[in-house]
């Protein structure tokens, strides 16, 4: 049994739709392929989130980002092209449509202010200058092309560290810092997040007769980010219940192993049975709701995370063993950080990419479904789905009969006309064991696939080593940095990260989106460390580091259009480290301001 006693810090959201537009045709670069047997829980710490309404429409990704400076004497044109107008008060009508042009003269133009703008079209990106002051107007023309104002550093900056959260942890179990951050392209953003760590009592035996028990206790740490598709409501789902099932499967297997600690196999199994039956509730019992209450306002409510989909990536440290579990539903992946002797980082992947493009995954396919050719095609599951394990994704799982019945009585979509055998979809995870050296400053890195489009693994890691040697903490008595200085010390040089075997993607490539945009992965000077919070200055490298302009580009982009070249974007990063725990009255999770954006952040106590 749980006994909880919640103090709720906060949570996240969005989606990326993973259907069949998923794979974007690219302009530029080849097409992708696209211990205790008496538990008493005690919850100290997770995130909540608030609902949000349904998202729009997502776009094709068939885009090359490609910028292009246009003279001023071509601003006038540019704006009457593509169907925005500059808006002055003097040269209206009341009751008239605004359709006024402006035209510039090289001396109008240099006395008034100019502002950058963001052709949007079909196959480009422009960039322009306007002369004036007035508003522009988000006008559409016939071609689809749309004007947009840029945002400045400035303004991209805040847009970067909106949702950006920093915690100490400062409770002597292995973790000293957790950053998180989350950038939606998705309107609202399909990803969610949580995290949550659980108090697990641990009663040791007395060594002799005479002696007594000594209880004592460890921490079950967990970090998930779910990456949404076709709507968030799959994704929320996931943020509000995944570790609680987990937690409660573990929580029995514990109680029933015979040994102090269950065997590995038992705990992947209790994990798997976590992810298995909420999938079983979000996709099954949902209907035998619906067909029992036989209510469309039941059906609604009770359907939408059946029909939408969303992928996990959930790890778990059990702080006794120092032994971190990654549980990995679909295409979001975690990395390791580790120093090796050389002083380098190294990355090791701790999932796979379980997507069609996966060899194993494709094999699983074919031998679940013989004889049936378009299990995986063109990538995908039956031509649609990429991810070939997920969350929700009804239509995968259902049974024709259900489909149709569900179809005819209240609604849903049709399955594709390749079903034969459902489930072609699953949500078992994969789950990896890696033993965390805290004495070494290990750090994992968990995000949604819209990071690992952007950035290799070595890279990934490369810049959170880079970024721990160039920070200058702010609060040098917290647990995190006394932790952190014994391994590395105060040194202010770049580290490098070694090449190893982990290749530039999961098929070997250069990162799709850097195959888009058409940057050169091996330009120097690419990075930039300007974010205190690290999860913060992976999305900003990610999105163009150095380079503003691009930066500032892709955070213009207003949704839908910006799906076409960015994914939404969910990153945590957990620091591992020995440190005390504390004793002062602030309490053992704290929130680190310096990294933390928030109009109150007392708030999320």
């Amino acid at each position: 049994m749980h006994r909880t006693a919640v103090r709720a810090l906060r949570t996240s959201h969005r989606p990326s739709v993973r259907s069949q537009v998923r794979s974007p045709v690219l302009a530029r670069g080849p097409h992708p392929s696209h211990h205790h047997h008496h538990h008493n829980h005690r919850l100290l710490h997770q995130h909540a989130h608030p609902q949000r309404p349904p998202g729009a429409a997502h776009v094709p990704l068939r885009s090359s980002m490609y910028f292009r400076r246009l003279p001023v004497a071509l601003a006038s044109g540019l704006i009457l092209g593509y169907g925005a107008w500059q808006y002055n008060s003097a040269d209206s009508v009341p009751g008239a449509a605004v359709t006024h042009s402006f035209t510039t003269t090289r001396g109008a133009a240099d006395a008034a202010p100019t502002r950058t703008v963001l052709v949007v079209g079909a196959d480009e990106l422009r960039q322009g200058t306007i002369v004036g002051e007035g508003p522009l107007y988000k006008a559409s023309t016939e071609d689809g092309h749309r004007i947009v104002e840029m945002l400045t550093p400035e303004q991209a900056t805040a847009k970067l560290r909106r949702q950006e959260q920093s915690f100490y942890v400062n409770r002597g179990q292995g973790v000293t810092r957790y950053d998180l951050v989350q950038l939606g392209s998705n309107d609202p953003i399909e990803d969610d997040h949580a995290e949550k760590i659980v108090e697990v009592p641990v009663r040791i035996p007395p060594t002799d007769p005479e002696g007594e028990e000594v209880v004592t206790s460890s921490d079950w740490m967990f970090w998930g980010v779910f990456d949404g598709h076709s709507g968030w409501t799959t994704s929320a789902t996931l943020r509000e219940s995944l570790i609680s099932y987990v937690a409660r499967e573990l929580n029995s297997t514990y109680k029933a192993s015979s040994t102090e600690i269950p065997p590995p196999e038992a705990i992947d199994s209790a994990i798997k049975a976590g992810f298995t039956r909420l999938d079983d509730e979000i996709v099954h019992k949902s209907v035998e709701k619906v067909f029992k209450a036989s209510s469309k306002a039941v059906a609604a409510e009770l359907l939408q995370p059946a029909l939408s989909g969303s992928c996990a990536l959930l790890s778990f440290y059990d702080s006794r063993s120092e032994l971190l579990r990654v549980a990995c539903t679909g295409d979001s992946r975690a990395v390791l950080g580790r120093r090796s002797k050389s002083g380098k980082w190294v990355a090791t992947a701790l999932s796979e990419d379980q997507t069609g493009g996966n060899p194993s995954e494709v094999a699983r396919m074919r031998m679940e479904h013989p004889g049936e050719e378009h299990v995986i095609r063109n990538g995908r599951v039956l031509g649609g789905l990429e991810p070939t394990r997920a969350f929700g994704d009804a239509v995968y799982k259902w049974s024709r009969e259900v489909a149709g019945r569900l179809r005819e009585n209240f609604f849903g979509r049709s399955p594709s006309p390749l079903l034969r055998t459902p489930p072609y979809v699953t949500a078992e995870p994969v789950v990896t064991t890696t033993k965390i050296e805290p004495e070494n400053g290990d750090f994992v890195v968990l995000a949604t696939d819209g990071l690992w489009e952007m950035l290799t693994n070595e890279e990934v890691v490369g810049l959170v080593g880079q970024w721990i040697e160039t920070q200058k903490t702010g609060k040098p008595s917290s647990q995190f940095d006394k932790a952190w200085s014994k391994v590395f010390g105060s040194q202010s040089k770049p580290l490098p990260v070694e090449q190893g075997k982990e290749a530039a993607g999961f098929d070997g490539k250069t990162p799709i989106r850097v195959q888009q945009w058409g940057i050169d992965p091996d330009a120097r000077d690419r990075f930039v460390v300007r974010d205190k919070n690290v999860a913060t200055h992976l999305v900003r490298n990610a999105l163009g580091g150095a380079n503003d302009e691009q930066v500032c580009a892709l955070l213009t982009l207003p949704s839908p259009f910006s799906r076409r070249y960015r994914d939404d974007l969910t990153v945590q990063v957990i620091f591992f480290g020995h440190g005390d725990k504390t004793s002062d009255k602030t309490g053992d999770v704290t929130v680190n301001l310096d990294a933390t954006t928030d109009q109150d952040p007392r708030a999320r106590l």
